[in-house]
């Protein structure tokens, strides 16, 4: 069990470099610099996010299988005992990776955001992306089974999707279509889109940010009592509206909101995770003072005060955009004003 003194998670965006150009970016990635650093000083990284002891690193990005050496990272946060669950588009995923990924065995998240090709490679922005996801789960999957076959350990492997409206109606698809094909898949992950990032566009946000309904509808017996009838009984399924990434003020007092932080790819730490608004780097701080001061600014009476009228979708995405021109530095807020605008998807 953690304490007060740790995170419980941290988020690490190894690189924003990304083969990919999902409308729905919470980092921007591909559209950006990487400020991806060299081996040497994500390894100082990894080193200083293993001194804060969380239970759990995610490793995402951008694409975090394009960084080079990414499975020595990887080894190294694990060797610390700490769980790292590695996020991938699966666009780079290749037969010669199965090797560590067999050895290490981290928990492979494959993020597939919509259950058809249409919907997902319009999400994901670019044509082709969800054959290489299937591919990428069939590698996955038929490397767990031969390591099964040969008396080892199977690899702990899932899909997980970022829920928009557009993909909504494909719910029952994700567990009677996708699920099946893959017998060793592990886990169905299915999560509301948060309104940050491109996500936060006023044109997404209108067109393809869910309904309050929508997103309630995430944490009913109701939804996922359905959705587990039809997913195959061996794979384990979750749901969730993410609003505990909102970081509203009662959640703070009650411990409920997400309790970690995120690192940029320089070693930035921003205080939470979908906000813009660093607190210092890890490179150049020490990590202990910097979780003190992320956690401080979920007290900040500036957040407090915009987050506590919160009740809606739209009120949120509104409060992020306040909070991200308030935290965030001069090239954030110009990074924000460049965004393009969202053209809403055609109803075919």
């Amino acid at each position: 069990m953690t304490t007060p003194d740790r995170p419980d998670y941290i988020v690490w965006d190894i690189t924003y470099a990304c083969p990919l150009r999902c409308e729905h970016c919470y980092s921007e990635s591909g559209r950006r610099p990487t400020r991806q650093l060299d081996h040497d000083e994500i390894l100082r990284v990894a080193d200083r996010i293993i001194e804060l002891a969380p239970a759990a690193v995610g490793m995402a990005g951008g694409e975090a299988l394009v960084v080079r050496g990414v499975f020595d990272i990887i080894e190294r946060i694990m060797d610390a005992g700490i769980e790292v669950l590695l996020y991938t588009g699966g666009w780079p995923l290749r037969p010669h990776m199965m090797a560590d990924l067999l050895r290490l065995r981290p928990r492979v998240h494959v993020s597939v955001d919509g259950a058809t090709a249409a919907v997902h490679d319009r999400i994901r922005g670019r044509a082709g992306s969800f054959d290489r996801a299937m591919a990428a789960l069939r590698l996955l999957d038929e490397a767990s089974e031969a390591a099964r076959r040969d008396g080892g350990e199977p690899l702990e492997f899932g899909l997980d999707a970022t829920i928009v409206r557009s993909s909504y109606d494909q719910l029952d698809l994700f567990c009677t279509d996708i699920a099946p094909r893959f017998p060793e898949l592990g886990f169905l992950a299915l999560s509301a889109v948060v309104p940050s990032g491109l996500a936060n566009r006023a044109g997404f946000v209108e067109h393809e940010v869910l309904s309050d309904e929508q997103t309630a509808s995430f944490t009913t017996a109701a939804l996922r009592d359905r959705l587990r009838a039809l997913t195959p009984a061996d794979v384990e399924l979750s749901t969730s509206d993410n609003k505990a990434m909102m970081m509203h003020p009662d959640q703070v007092a009650n411990g409920s909101a997400f309790r970690g932080i995120a690192v940029e790819p320089d070693g930035a730490v921003r205080a939470m995770c979908i906000y813009e608004g660093v607190v210092g780097n890890l490179l150049a701080d020490e990590p202990a003072e910097l979780w003190q001061r992320a956690r401080a600014r979920w007290s900040d009476p500036f957040v407090a005060d915009t987050l506590r009228p919160v009740r809606s979708m739209r009120q949120w995405a509104e409060a992020v955009r306040r909070i991200d021109y308030h935290f965030g530095t001069d090239s954030d807020r110009a990074r924000i004003d460049r965004r393009p605008a969202f053209a809403a998807p055609v109803s075919v």
